[in-house]
């Protein structure tokens, strides 16, 4: 039987580049989620080319970076992790953002998201998931959405380096996060995959997917972040560039089949 793993592309609706990789790894079939910043700058005139796709359509809960130019500026990655340990969270203020994202996201699809995760994976820390999960209890209704777990998956073959960010980003609230879905009655994912330091051009992003096609098992999820085009002297937008030449490539399929992978959505069970 073959590991049905999901592949989710990140950060739609940040910028028309990353919107249209997603749409045409959508058509491609390369991708089969697609985590959508709903209070992005292109995310309003581009969600409704999702709708028909065949996808799983997720909100990307952004508290960690400022998409408006500075109108509202968001706390750093770093300055929002210590407020959460510390318990020092504005509890309103994060209702707040939630509110907006929620309420934009409903707006442009008609309908609770398929799924939840976070930007820099800011969903699972303490004092945001409670808000998460409250979310998703009061809007759901019939519809029961899944939520992104980001316990590391099978590291065989992965360095050092990309396999202690893989191992933090766990630690920062994957256990919890389960818990409190398992008790909600909401699934996840099985691990997570993908984690990188965003560099190293297309040959080295190329042999990290082998890895983790590799280490892949079903129900799986695998984290991408590809763009259309790079931008002049943005060496991310680059590292997105070459991700999407990668996911577009032939080749893939040569290595799913050569690991026993499928591109799925969340499986049932």
């Amino acid at each position: 039987m073959s590991k049905r793993v999901i592949v989710c592309g990140d950060d739609f609706g940040m910028n028309a580049d990353i919107d249209e990789a997603m749409i045409a790894l959508a058509d491609m079939r390369r991708i089969s989620a697609v985590s959508c910043l709903a209070l992005g700058p292109t995310f309003a005139a581009n969600a409704h080319r999702l709708r028909d796709g065949n996808v799983d359509i997720g909100l990307h809960v952004n508290l960690s970076e400022s998409l408006d130019g500075g109108a509202e500026p968001m706390p750093s990655l770093g300055t929002l992790i210590f407020k959460a340990y510390a318990g020092r969270l504005d509890a309103g203020w994060v209702q707040a953002q939630l509110n907006r994202q929620f309420d934009a996201f409903e707006a442009a699809f008609g309908r609770v998201p398929d799924y939840v995760d976070g930007h820099q994976h800011v969903h699972q820390l303490p004092g945001i998931r409670d808000q998460v999960l409250s979310q998703l209890k009061r809007r759901q209704g019939a519809h029961r959405p899944w939520l992104r777990q980001t316990a590391p998956g099978m590291l065989c073959g992965i360095p050092l380096k990309e396999s202690i960010k893989a191992r933090l980003i766990g630690a920062l609230g994957a256990g919890a996060l389960a818990r409190q879905a398992s008790r909600d009655g909401l699934r996840t994912n099985r691990r997570l995959l993908g984690v990188y330091g965003f560099e190293g051009g297309k040959r080295r992003y190329a042999d990290l997917l082998q890895h983790w096609l590799f280490n892949a098992r079903d129900g799986d999820l695998l984290m991408c972040h590809p763009a259309m085009r790079s931008q002049d002297g943005n060496p991310m937008s680059s590292q997105r560039r070459a991700e999407f030449d990668v996911l577009v490539s032939p080749k893939l399929g040569d290595w799913m089949n050569a690991n026993g992978v499928r591109i799925s959505r969340l499986p049932a069970h």
